[in-house]
């Protein structure tokens, strides 16, 4: 009998941690991260007809090289479709990291788990073990984040190889400035969970910036494109930024002073050429569905 089977997968925001969740950085030292899922979708789509011949197809909601983890959100929903069959979110989540690291990514593990289980989660790797500790705010705690994290697509691809090269070439060197770096990353992972567990909105704002000046710690270039039409909005109209992947284009998140600030920041974006993604929390990973035809 001929079936179909369709998957559809979340795409993510990082709002601290990011770099950590490396296997580079996690063989020798412990990783954190805090991401959320948002609605907006990478879907894959399996028919298997009456001869069993197999079509497979993806629609994405969002471009690649966002910064959004859609690469990693792409296999988590390929691999659900056609071996996903029985199989927790967990182990999805590691055969489509296991599946990216046979074609040569040598990236973490956060986009995967952050597609396969959705909603806010405080991830810790450990060697090759993922840690996943589920956050779980008020409404209103959403609601307010939802009203006050602006992202936008800065039409920049974000494909920043060379940089990224550079940065683990200089650990691997023993350049004592990386793995300080990357440990103020992780640290301030650590106060976003704080700022979300005590549901602190003007917190989260701080640590997106703190963790954006850490990560100019590595190379300032990750921030360039946004730290330029950013940083004279700072402290007038919001308390910081954070690019949404490892820096250097894509999609940034910016968070407001208050709502009253929404229109000013709204029309430096605009100028700049930036589009404006309007986004909620998306509490579930993995949705995945079969339909028999007979």
């Amino acid at each position: 009998m001929a079936k179909t089977i369709t998957v559809r997968v979340p795409v993510r925001i990082d709002l601290a941690g990011g770099w950590t969740d490396v296997p580079t950085y996690c063989k020798d030292h412990i990783g954190e991260v805090v991401n959320l899922a948002i609605n907006r979708y990478i879907t894959a789509e399996m028919h298997i007809d009456d001869e069993r011949r197999i079509s497979v197809r993806y629609s994405s909601d969002v471009p690649i090289g966002s910064g959004l983890g859609t690469s990693a959100a792409m296999n988590v929903a390929f691999l659900s479709a056609i071996a996903g069959d029985g199989k927790s979110p967990d182990e999805i989540a590691e055969l489509a990291f296991q599946f990216e690291a046979l074609l040569g990514n040598t990236g973490g593990r956060q986009d995967q788990w952050a597609s396969a289980f959705g909603g806010f989660q405080h991830l810790r790797f450990v060697g090759d073990k993922v840690i996943s500790k589920q956050l779980n705010p008020s409404s209103k705690f959403i609601e307010d984040l939802e009203r006050n994290l602006l992202l936008f697509d800065s039409g920049i691809t974000h494909v920043s190889g060379d940089l990224h090269d550079s940065v683990w070439q200089r650990y691997a060197n023993g350049d004592k400035d990386i793995p300080e770096a990357l440990r103020r990353i992780r640290h301030m992972a650590q106060e976003m969970v704080v700022a979300i567990e005590s549901e602190n909105i003007p917190g989260v704002g701080i640590s997106l910036f703190r963790t954006t000046k850490s990560v100019d710690l590595l190379d300032k270039a990750f921030d360039e494109p946004f730290r330029r039409v950013l940083k004279p909005l700072w402290g007038d109209y919001i308390f910081g930024w954070k690019a949404m992947g490892a820096g250097a284009g894509g999609v940034v998140g910016v968070m407001l002073e208050d709502e009253g600030c929404r229109s000013e920041v709204m029309a430096v974006a605009e100028k700049n050429g930036w589009k404006h993604i309007d986004w909620a929390v998306e509490q579930q990973g993995i949705q995945r569905t079969v339909n028999l035809h007979e």
